[in-house]
């Protein structure tokens, strides 16, 4: 038998790819839907997303949910709340590509900073091509700390994560404004 994580069934998408069900993917589809509805700072996406997850946990029999099924799923809830206006605009996204700025760091080498920016430009730019809508860039300050070859953090590092940060949002603004970017 196969264990399922948190008893929650894989997500199988459109193109075929299973992934597990991940709270935080369906609360950023959901946070888009209602920000496209007019409500810039819902705060019902997580109470909808433990309604899903609930929903799947408990009362769905299968192993893996189809994306139809979550979205039925959801706008379910949200009529249900009273909310069917985002439900027009709700649809779910690919999960996130999760890129690890300490890896790229790592094959940069340690005090390289130059080799570092060009890495992840060419990183970047390879979502960009894609049909990417949300990256999630994480590890930031073991990166910093790795280029700056600190153990802890220094001042110097404040200025480097700024400057990693700002030119994630120059290289992906210019070229793609809807990405929805997430920095850990």
């Amino acid at each position: 038998m196969i264990a399922l994580r948190d008893g929650l069934p894989l997500v199988r998408f459109h193109d075929g790819s299973v992934i597990g069900f991940e709270r935080g993917w369906l609360i950023s589809a959901l946070v888009r839907a209602a920000e496209s509805a007019g409500y810039k700072k819902w705060w019902l996406a997580d109470h909808v997303t433990e309604s899903v997850a609930s929903y799947l946990e408990q009362d769905f029999n299968e192993h893996v949910v189809t994306i139809p099924r979550i979205e039925m799923a959801v706008c379910s809830v949200l009529q249900v709340i009273g909310y069917s206006d985002i439900a027009g605009f709700f649809r779910t996204m690919p999960p996130p590509v999760r890129i690890s700025l300490e890896e790229i760091a790592r094959d940069a080498g340690e005090g390289y900073e130059l080799v570092f920016f060009g890495l992840l430009r060419e990183r970047l730019q390879t979502l960009v091509g894609a049909d990417t809508e949300q990256i999630e860039l994480r590890d930031l300050h073991r990166c910093v700390k790795r280029l700056r070859s600190a153990k802890n953090w220094r001042s110097d590092c404040s200025g480097l994560c700024g400057e990693i940060v700002d030119f994630i949002r120059c290289e992906l603004g210019r070229r793609t404004p809807n990405i929805y970017l997430h920095l850990t």
